[in-house]
Parts: structure tokens; C-alpha cells; sequence
């Protein structure tokens, strides 16, 4: 995720991610370029102007409707950015309440056990975020070998953490390291992990429906492929600029919705799971272990 002061819009305007997406979707601005040429020399060098009476009339029309699919498909993948956002702000919120309620019930001296959550709990922020890409990395992971090789195997590697936590919360209350009260008062910052790893899971598995991506995608092509003909009468061969810049403007806003309806990759646009998850395991370590 790119830190910006929105505004300072000269960095803003000439920001390197204004290239990355031009070269992104350089190839289809290449092919429209070479289309719209190539249309403009036929109906300008070989055909008649009069014979071929083009108009913006119904391109204006059809903008109306893309702009409502387009405005659709923004707010829709702009949701689940934010979705994911809150989900991980609840994740902050419960591992420091949970490190809080464990640092006033733990004994001053079980510098273990603590020392055991505190690493736990920055383990869970951690697995959570590499399992919402493509797989736990367990050197990012702080734990004894034992537990290391009892993970090997499973495949929800977070699932795994929590129920270590549950089991280490349990046995501490038979050993009355813990009380009833405090075992209660635990178990809901327990249970927010798992609802908040599941509600990150629900957005990264549902996307959206494939008739409205698949629908989108084709009003555009049929859109831009259609430009050259309506303007070509009244521009001429600036026809070419035009098309390209309109081509650009839709199939950036489109190619940012792709971006940004799978928050948790690596992207630019990404949110920061990163920073998210180093801020967990810093602050479990600072409130615990003191």
C-alpha cells in the first residue's frame, strides 16, 4: 500500500503507478492505436465523408449506461477493500485486548507463559495474512520446534494457531493459573480471531458474480471498438488521441477494480497485511512482556 499526501497533486499526477498501469495495458492501447489508424485511413483516404455520416450520439448514450456499470463495479470492489480493512483494524483491536486481559491475569513472574502468548498472538497476524495469499511461511513464525512440527501437516495453519491458544488458555485454568472469570473474559477476544480470519476468507473466496465481470469487460471492448466510427466524421485523424485517451480512462477504472476486490495480495493498492500484522506481534510483545 503506497503512504501519500493527497494534496500534493503534482506527486500525485506524475506518480510512478501511472506507469506501471500504462504498461499494463499497453497492449490493448497498441491495438486500439493501430485500429483506429487503420480505420481513419480507409474512411478518410478512400471513402467519402458524406457517405458515411458518423455521430457521438449514441456513443453519449451508451457512456451513461457504462458509467453506471462502471460506478457499480468500483463501489463494489472499493467495499470489499474496505471490508477487509475493518476486518483487520478488529483483528489490531482484539489481539490487544486479548494481551491485555492476559498481562493482568498471567502471574508477574510466569514470564513463559507470556513470553508463549506474546509470540502467539503476533504467530496468528502472521499466518493470517500469508493464508489469504498463497501459503504460512514458517520463518515468519516465532515458536518452538515442536509445535513447528506438529504444523507441518495442516493445512489452515491459523485454525491450528488458535486452537493452540484455546488449549494453552485451558490448561492454565486446570493448573488455576487462571480463574472462570477470567477464562469467560478470554474467550471472546478468542472467538473475534476466528470470526474475523473466517469474515477475511468470505471476501477473498466470494467474488463478484461472473455475469456482471464478464458483462463489463464486454461493454467496454464493444464500446472502444466502436469509438472510431462515431467520431472519425468530426475529428478526423485526431480520432486517434481521442480514442486512445477515453480507452485508457475505462479500462484504468477497470483494471483498479480488479486491483482492489482482492485486498490481502501484494499489490500497490493492497492493504498493508504486513505492517498490519508486525504492528500485532510488537504491540502483543510490548503489553505482555514489560
Amino acid at each position: 500500500m503506497v503512504n501519500y499526501n493527497p494534496k500534493v497533486w503534482f506527486d500525485l499526477i506524475f506518480h510512478s503507478y501511472s506507469k506501471q498501469v500504462l504498461k499494463t495495458l499497453l497492449p490493448a492501447l497498441l491495438f486500439m492505436g493501430i485500429f483506429t489508424a487503420g480505420v481513419c485511413y480507409i474512411f478518410l483516404e478512400h471513402i467519402e465523408p458524406n457517405h458515411f455520416p458518423s455521430s457521438t450520439t449514441v456513443h453519449s448514450l451508451l457512456g451513461i449506461v457504462l458509467g453506471l456499470f462502471l460506478v457499480f463495479r468500483t463501489n463494489s470492489a472499493y467495499d470489499r477493500w474496505w471490508e477487509g480493512r475493518r476486518m483487520w483494524g478488529g483483528m489490531v483491536n482484539s489481539s490487544r485486548n486479548f494481551a491485555m486481559k492476559l498481562s493482568a491475569a498471567l502471574p508477574k513472574e510466569s514470564k513463559e507463559d507470556r513470553l508463549w502468548f506474546a509470540q502467539m498472538i503476533g504467530n496468528f497476524a502472521f499466518a493470517t495474512k500469508e493464508q489469504l495469499r498463497k501459503g504460512v511461511q514458517s520463518t515468519e513464525l516465532q515458536m518452538d520446534e515442536t509445535l513447528l512440527r506438529q504444523m507441518e501437516g495442516v493445512k489452515h495453519k491459523p485454525n491450528f494457531i488458535a486452537s493452540a491458544l484455546y488449549e494453552k488458555v485451558d490448561l492454565l485454568f486446570r493448573q488455576n493459573v487462571l480463574t472462570g472469570y477470567h477464562l469467560i473474559n478470554l474467550d471472546k477476544e478468542m472467538k473475534d480471531f476466528t470470526d474475523l480470519l473466517g469474515a477475511c476468507e468470505r471476501i477473498k473466496k466470494t467474488p463478484i458474480p461472473y455475469s456482471y465481470t464478464m458483462y463489463i469487460k464486454k461493454f467496454i471492448f464493444i464500446y472502444i471498438i466502436t469509438l472510431p466510427f462515431g467520431f472519425i466524421t468530426t475529428f478526423g485523424y485526431f480520432t486517434i488521441p481521442t480514442v486512445l485517451l477515453v480507452s485508457f480512462i475505462l479500462l484504468s477504472v477497470e483494471l483498479i477494480a480488479e486491483e482492489i476486490e482482492d485486498p490481502f495480495g501484494k499489490d500497490i493498492n493492497d492493504l498493508p497485511t504486513d505492517d498490519l500484522a508486525g504492528t500485532i506481534r510488537a504491540n502483543a510483545h510490548e503489553i505482555l512482556i514489560r
